[in-house]
């Protein structure tokens, strides 16, 4: 066995050691059976599954389609605006709220009794949230190749998906510090609090005026989309509004370091408050 099989099969409640094969089945089935219980609830799966690509479709291609008279360089940039868009979300309530929810009803502590690796079940919701950004990212593209008739390369495509797969795991460090502060009841607006001005802020729906342009800096889906433009070969809502504002600063490498840093810091934040409060 490699060390880093010894070092998991040291870090079971109560002390518990197993093989490194039973470690690597513990953390599978407990990510497997997170995402089915997370697909199998209709308030979670129908709008995170359902909103990025229906609003893509009406608002990303429509509208702005025929507002812009076909300008070309929107097409792009409203594909990855709403793909950041659609995988802020999973990764906010389904920590916010489900984690606030799970500890109010003691589930974490039944699984600190239980012989299981204790940071599966952070993992596993780290799982589902990739998986359902994964999906969004083949319906997105799916819309965009077929509707949208993006000029996109395939190998754009890929590497749009990965680092939005990625990209979504800031937002479950985000999620995970607003579940373990709030309570069940006040998970939801603490989770929207945070959401909705940093969606905004992020400039994934219109060109922010300039004197407002300083604020994106506060939001990480402003970092994500900033990234994932310049990966595509795109144009953010500022640029084309208003030509160079301040957010063309935001270079792949600062983008990089700043969620990294943000999922890190937040993700040692809540780790740490749980394993002292529960």
């Amino acid at each position: 066995m490699t060390a880093a099989t010894v070092a998991l099969e040291n870090k079971f409640s109560g002390g518990i050691r197993m093989s490194g094969s039973h470690v690597w089945r513990a953390y599978w089935m407990e990510a497997k059976y997170e995402t089915i219980r997370a697909w199998r609830v209709p308030a979670f799966a129908i709008p995170f599954f359902g909103m990025p690509i229906v609003f893509y479709v009406l608002v990303g291609i429509f509208l702005v389609g025929s507002m812009s008279h076909g300008d070309p360089r929107l097409v792009p940039t409203m594909f990855v605006n709403w793909a950041t868009f659609g995988v802020m979300g999973p990764g906010m309530f389904g920590f916010g709220v489900a984690v606030a929810a799970e500890r109010e009803q003691g589930l974490l502590r039944l699984k600190r009794a239980l012989p299981m690796p204790t940071a599966s079940y952070i993992l596993a919701k780290m799982v589902m949230t990739m998986m359902c950004a994964f999906i969004i990212m083949i319906t997105l593209i799916l819309a965009a190749v077929f509707i949208g008739h993006a000029r996109i390369t395939f190998g754009k495509y890929l590497l749009l998906t990965v680092i939005n797969v990625l990209g979504s795991l800031v937002f479950c460090a985000l999620g995970l510090f607003v579940g373990t502060r709030a309570s069940a009841k006040s998970a939801p607006a603490f989770v929207n609090l945070a959401y909705i001005p940093m969606m905004h802020l992020g400039g994934l729906f219109y060109p922010l005026p300039k004197s407002v342009q300083p604020l994106e800096f506060i939001s990480p889906a402003f970092y994500l989309n900033k990234l994932s433009l310049h990966l595509a070969g795109a144009e953010s809502m500022d640029a084309l509004s208003f030509g160079n504002g301040p957010s063309s600063h935001a270079t792949p490498l600062l983008c990089i370091g700043v969620l990294v840093t943000v999922t890190l810091l937040l993700g040692m934040l809540s780790t740490r408050r749980l394993s002292r409060v529960g």
